[in-house]
């Protein structure tokens, strides 16, 4: 009873020529912004080793996954110039991406920590920021490798690219790894919502109670309202445009008007969120060194 969807499709087509060029002027300037901003966040939090806290291993791993990824965009860059695909390029490109809505929800969640529950132990929260960036680190890899090797397994069968509708064993593997991809977006945004939500609701409270820790509170905004920020422009509408992308290749919804808009704006969510690379550090910098000092409360803070 596809039939009649599947034929109109096929015969929907939009030149994406232009990717090409827009892949290689967006990424040159991702790669100068991200070296330099991601550069200079890792080299201050290396001379100050004595000021490491939780936040501040979230914020050092953000920043390494995002120079992993800059520092191949040369090479990615090179390949789009040759019109392919270089598989290291892929991969790296998925470790930043999920990389970076991984910290980025870390660092929501030791604000709630640090505001919600302020009598936690900060040592213990350091501790547990390295447990848990560890197993990011494993994560997020896992991730990355399953897709390369799905493309790989695909030009071994003479393929020219995984997201191939007509096997419907490679369907049923698009829309598993379509759903892998939504959770791994969906999820962290939940946590994030709400732990925001209840860092926001204690210190609506305590701005009642204490005018004195209002600087401290506005630091804590700034972090709050830029991770938002940075976390909903750039990786929302890339994952919005991928369900879409997804369903409309595989035919689950036969809709021309939807597949053209789609495959035209992958190029420009993409680059979208690569820039993440560069906005990220100004988490760091628009918070005034928020990996420096906790948010006060009047229940106390933990010791350091």
């Amino acid at each position: 009873m596809f039939s009649k969807p599947v034929s109109l499709l096929s015969n929907c087509t939009v030149d994406t020529s232009y990717r090409f060029t827009f892949y290689k002027v967006s990424y040159s300037v991702i790669f100068l912004l991200g070296v330099a901003t991601n550069s200079l966040v890792l080299r201050r939090l290396c001379l100050s080793p004595c000021t490491m806290n939780s936040t501040a291993i979230y914020m050092a791993s953000l920043s390494t996954t995002d120079l992993f990824f800059v520092i191949s965009l040369p090479l990615r860059i090179y390949y789009y110039h040759q019109k392919a695909q270089a598989l290291i390029t892929f991969t790296l490109k998925y470790i930043s991406l999920y990389g970076g809505i991984f910290f980025l929800v870390c660092i929501a969640v030791d604000r709630y920590f640090a505001v919600v529950h302020p009598l936690a132990s900060t040592q213990r929260r350091l501790r547990a920021a390295r447990v848990v960036s560890g197993g990011i680190w494993c994560l997020v890899l896992g991730l990355s490798v399953c897709l390369p090797a799905l493309r790989l397994a695909a030009s071994h069968q003479n393929k020219a690219c995984l997201l191939d509708p007509s096997s419907r064993h490679h369907r049923t593997l698009i829309l598993l790894f379509l759903g892998i991809a939504l959770g791994s977006f969906l999820l962290p945004t939940l946590v994030l919502l709400y732990s925001y939500c209840r860092v926001l609701s204690v210190l609506s409270k305590m701005r009642h109670r204490c005018r004195s820790n209002r600087h401290s509170h506005l630091h804590t905004l700034r972090v709050i309202y830029s991770v938002l920020g940075v976390f909903l422009l750039c990786f929302l509408p890339y994952h919005i445009n991928l369900l879409g992308y997804t369903l409309t290749h595989v035919k689950l919804l036969p809709h021309c008007g939807l597949a053209k808009a789609t495959k035209a704006m992958h190029p420009v969510v993409l680059s979208l969120a690569s820039f993440n690379c560069c906005l990220n550090p100004l988490i760091y910098y628009f918070s005034s060194s928020p990996v420096h000092r906790e948010v006060p409360s009047s229940g106390g803070s933990g010791s350091r």
